[in-house]
């Protein structure tokens, strides 16, 4: 394929480093970056990359690592995708949209249940793939529908509940890219809710080591019980491979030293894995979605 014919609809980088668009900061080498003008232009490049070059579609990068081999395919970025707008209490936000604004302006028009994504550090198509939330609240309690784009071009709109949504884990349409999405929220008092977010944010930060690149929860909470608690209790606060290191402030968070490489973190998931199934006999199950290759003996 020849990636700049993808040009008229966006910004072309060939042989992009991941590692300046995941928040772990770590990562090798996308074919091809395309990031689009916005949603018309989006549409219009589906037709120009053939159905056998895999795709992978990112927001801020926050659930993510790319392993060091890197990507061979297209990466498409959905920053531009920043249109929202409210209809009653009905919100349309488009899949570029940050959870954390989302959140603030759902809290200025006085609109309750998105506060849970002002802590949340992705974008709302990534939200939706994974049924992303926090502090018992998640996408599948507010989302109505969402706005779907297909390899082909074709644009469709299909009801939440045909997600068949769980605990982090959403089914799309194989291909499917989510474009959009519209929630259902409530009427509230805007210093209400800025109260619980402020509330939220206040947790999140004594909690989670935020000042220092991480990728957010590594693996999901099995039922019953916490990740972190189970990693903790292996004796693995402070772990570390290379420059990433297993949180000594949040066993569920992995951070980046400074010059991590992705196999530091593969590792690190790999050795969590392990001491917690010996230990505890239960598989923890990542949550960070993993790009490309995953063999380690």
């Amino acid at each position: 394929m020849d990636y700049n014919n993808l040009s008229a609809f966006g910004e072309v980088r060939e042989y992009e480093s991941m590692a300046g668009h995941v928040t772990l900061g770590v990562g090798g080498a996308a074919r091809c970056y395309f990031r689009p003008h916005d949603l018309d232009a989006l549409v219009a490049s589906m037709t120009k990359i053939p159905s056998e070059i895999p795709l992978l579609v990112i927001g801020r990068g926050s659930n993510l690592l790319v392993t060091d081999a890197g990507f061979d395919g297209v990466v498409i970025d959905l920053a531009s995708l920043q249109g929202i707008s409210l209809d009653g209490t009905l919100l349309h936000c488009q899949a570029g949209c940050r959870m954390s604004q989302v959140a603030a302006r759902c809290a200025d028009a006085g609109l309750a249940g998105a506060e849970f994504m002002a802590t949340v550090p992705g974008n709302i198509g990534g939200g939706v793939a994974m049924n992303a939330g926090a502090f018992g609240h998640q996408f599948s309690d507010i989302l109505q529908r969402v706005a779907l784009l297909h390899r082909d071009g074709r644009r469709e709109a299909v009801a939440a509940d045909a997600l068949k949504m769980a605990y982090r884990h959403s089914v799309l349409p194989t291909g499917a890219l989510v474009v959009g999405a519209e929630f259902e929220l409530q009427r509230d008092d805007a210093e209400a809710i800025r109260g619980r977010i402020r509330a939220m944010r206040t947790k999140r930060g004594v909690s989670q080591p935020l000042a220092q690149p991480n990728c957010g929860s590594v693996f999901k909470n099995p039922p019953g019980d916490h990740a972190a608690r189970l990693i903790e209790a292996a004796g693995l606060k402070g772990e570390r491979c290379g420059q990433a290191q297993i949180s000594p402030q949040h066993a569920n968070f992995i951070v980046n030293l400074g010059g991590a490489s992705s196999q530091d973190v593969l590792h690190l998931m790999t050795v969590a894995q392990r001491a917690v199934k010996l230990q505890s006999d239960i598989h923890l199950e990542p949550e960070l979605k993993v790009v490309g290759s995953w063999c380690e003996q």
